[in-house]
C-alpha cells in the first residue's frame, strides 16, 4: 500500500528489478548514529537487507507490523523507513518505528512521514492508541514525538540493552 505524504511518498521496501531500497538500507544501518540507537538488527550486505525486506513483507502479510519505506517522489530513493509495530489490532494498539537516513536528517522527513503513519493507524487500523520509544539522548526522536503530538508517558526498560531505559510517550485517538 503506498500513501501520499505530500513532500514524500510511503512504499513498500523494495528489492527487485525496478527499484532496490538494499544499497540505502546498508548504508543507513552502517551510520553511527543510527547503530547507536537501533541495535536489534544487522543489515551489513545485501543478503541480510534482503532479508529485512523481507521480514518487513511477511509482518505486514501476518498484521504485526505495517510498514513503508519513506520515498523521494520523483527518484523513489529511499529516506527511511516509518511504521507501525507490535500492532495488537483488537486492542487497538501499536507503536511508531521510524528512522531516516543519514543524507536526509534534518529535512523534517520524520514529522511528515510519522504524521502521516499516525493519521493512517487511527483512521484505516482503528487504533485507539500508539506508543513511540527512544534512548534518552536522542534528542531529535523526542522533538519528532513533541511535534507529532505525542505525550511523554515515563521511562522503561529498554529491551535491547539490559539495564538500559528508553523514553516512552503515547498518543491517542482524536
Amino acid at each position: 500500500m503506498e500513501i501520499n505524504a505530500g513532500e514524500y511518498y510511503l512504499r513498500q521496501l523494495r528489492a527487485d528489478d525496478r527499484m532496490d531500497d538494499r544499497p540505502a538500507l546498508i548504508e543507513a544501518f552502517a551510520d553511527a548514529e543510527h547503530a547507536r540507537h537501533i541495535r536489534n538488527y544487522s543489515v551489513r550486505s545485501l543478503d541480510e537487507a534482503t532479508g529485512y525486506v523481507e521480514q518487513r513483507a511477511l509482518e505486514w502479510a501476518e498484521d504485526e507490523r505495517c510498514s513503508w519505506a519513506i520515498a523521494e517522489p520523483t527518484t523513489g530513493a529511499l529516506l527511511g523507513e516509518v511504521g507501525l509495530k507490535d500492532l495488537d489490532l483488537a486492542a487497538g494498539t501499536g507503536e511508531a518505528a521510524l528512522w531516516v537516513h543519514p543524507a536526509a536528517r534534518g529535512r523534517g522527513v520524520a514529522v511528515t512521514a510519522l504524521s502521516t503513519v499516525l493519521r493512517f493507524g487511527f483512521g484505516a487500523l482503528g487504533l485507539t492508541e500508539v506508543g513511540y520509544r527512544h534512548h534518552p539522548d536522542n534528542h531529535a526522536s523526542a522533538t519528532v514525538a513533541q511535534r507529532c503530538g505525542f505525550t511523554r508517558a515515563g521511562e522503561g526498560p529498554d529491551p535491547f540493552q539490559p539495564g538500559g531505559v528508553l523514553v516512552e510517550w503515547v498518543r491517542t485517538a482524536e
